[in-house]
């Protein structure tokens, strides 16, 4: 058994969750995910005993590609993360009726499926390959069955795919460019190349284009929060809980190893840039109207922080920034189910239309201040472990780096109390708000719990991962 177990899990299941009809589809793609969430932890133990659950095998013979799949510590936890939050983020989706349910939860799977083989791929060409399909199920995902008027939805969509494709053409030119210099695309190979500091300068730009738009960083960022409003909320959760993951992960596992000189050259230009996006979405965020939006922007501030911490090149920032891509995909998959549990009831996202809540149902006010106490980094929450180690990592470097980058618990600590204040408390509305059901419960409980337990007991992910960060830190220091 391999990692090509888990892609095929989420292909058959793309394509049987089509073929089964729309009143199966949501519950052949919830078995499906939880095979592959099984099965990742299968794969995990066998690593974890130092067996080879890696593929390779020859695509192509001219030019010369390897379906090289490859298994490390940080590839394996954001496979986790992806395998983990897809039985969630199908299961939240229960209370919704989609027209067309079988094509919905195929697109669902077959972007798991594309996202999963982004983070395993170690030939070039492959991971573009996969990259670019991870772009297509969404497109249509939020185009089709999200919010607002079709014409707003095209033009957001339209926005995302155009600014996606053209920077990932960039990275395309820039492995076109590897590949004349060494005969492969297989990460092996092109991370021992021995690049002139003009040559790396490029290909850092090159990938920096890619991976800038899609985690987003600013001033690439503008598509990010139209997309998270009118995607349906399944469509964001997948947007933000895992696919601007491929971006941070694709940093550390790419651009870095293949351009260490251009990096720490243009460390502080991307540090600052990162932090800037941290002040900025934070700021925005204050003055959000709509849940779902101020949400995006949040997300926003938080990803530049991760983002920042990629780019320290140090192993508390590597490391840092993988526990809280972890984090947040937990976090902001909560909070944006926590929007859907409420327009579930109110038909609405507006703030000015909530309020008085909690009064109305305690249990859920309580599980939603325990995601927005996490989503602050509140102690005793993962996202407080990932946060405090990217900001030491900061602080290394320089003192002023961690300082405005620290800005993202303080901003996020106004704006989010000020939000659940508004939405949760205050006089009541006047329809009436049903207390969240067993499956809702099941959803915000398990996120929850991860986030608590991880919180207090952070040592089994950071040994799975610390021992790959030790050596893309070897690679770039060499």
């Amino acid at each position: 058994m391999n990692v090509t177990t888990i892609l095929l899990i989420f292909l058959l299941g793309a394509v049987l969750t089509y073929v089964s009809g729309n009143k199966l589809a949501s519950k052949i793609a919830l078995g499906f995910s939880i095979m592959a969430a099984l099965a990742s932890f299968y794969l995990l133990q066998l690593y974890l005993a130092n067996q080879n659950i890696s593929f390779n095998g020859v695509w192509l013979q001219s030019p010369k590609v390897f379906l090289s799949l490859q298994a490390d510590g940080i590839s394996l936890a954001m496979v986790l993360l992806t395998t983990c939050l897809m039985p969630v983020i199908v299961l939240s989706s229960f209370g919704n009726i989609y027209n067309n349910a079988k094509s919905f939860y195929s697109l669902v799977l077959f972007m798991a499926f594309a996202m999963t083989g982004t983070f395993l791929a170690t030939d070039g060409l492959v991971y573009y390959v996969f990259w670019e399909l991870a772009l297509i199920p969404i497109y249509f995902i939020a185009l089709i069955w999200g919010n607002g008027s079709i014409e707003s939805r095209k033009k957001a969509i339209l926005k995302f795919f155009i600014y996606t494709l053209a920077g990932s053409l960039f990275m395309l030119i820039a492995f076109a460019y590897l590949y004349t210099k060494t005969g492969s695309f297989l990460w092996n190979d092109l991370v021992k190349l021995n690049l002139t500091s003009t040559e790396q300068t490029w290909i850092f730009l090159a990938f920096f284009l890619a991976y800038a738009i899609k985690i987003p960083i600013i001033p690439f960022h503008t598509w990010q929060a139209k997309v998270y409003q009118k995607a349906p909320t399944v469509g964001t959760m997948l947007l933000s809980g895992i696919m601007l993951k491929m971006g941070l992960y694709s940093v550390i596992r790419w651009q870095l190893p293949l351009a260490p000189l251009a990096a720490k050259t243009y460390m502080p230009y991307v540090l600052a840039l990162s932090i800037a996006g941290v002040i900025y979405g934070s700021i925005v965020a204050l003055k959000q109207k709509d849940l779902k939006k101020l949400l995006a922007y949040s997300s926003l501030a938080h990803v530049g922080l991760i983002a920042a911490g990629c780019y320290t090149l140090t192993q508390d920032g590597l490391s840092g920034a993988i526990a809280q891509m972890i984090a947040h995909g937990f976090v902001i998959v909560g909070l944006f189910f926590a929007a859907e549990v409420i327009y579930r009831r109110y038909d609405s996202y507006k703030i000015k239309d909530l309020g008085g809540i909690r009064s109305q149902t305690p249990k859920f006010s309580s599980l939603f201040l325990l995601l927005v106490l996490a989503s602050v980094a509140l102690p005793g929450t993962y996202n407080f472990v990932g946060e405090f180690t990217v900001l030491f990592s900061l602080y290394q470097i320089n003192i002023w780096y961690a300082v405005f980058g620290g800005t993202t618990i303080i901003l996020g600590a106004y704006y989010m109390l000020k939000m659940f204040q508004n939405v949760m408390l205050g006089e009541t509305n006047t329809k009436a708000f049903a207390d969240v059901n067993w499956t809702e419960t099941f959803v915000f409980v398990v996120i929850i719990a991860f986030l608590l337990l991880y919180g207090l007991y952070p040592k089994p992910i950071t040994d799975l991962v610390t021992p790959s960060v030790k050596e893309i830190l070897t690679i770039i220091n060499r």
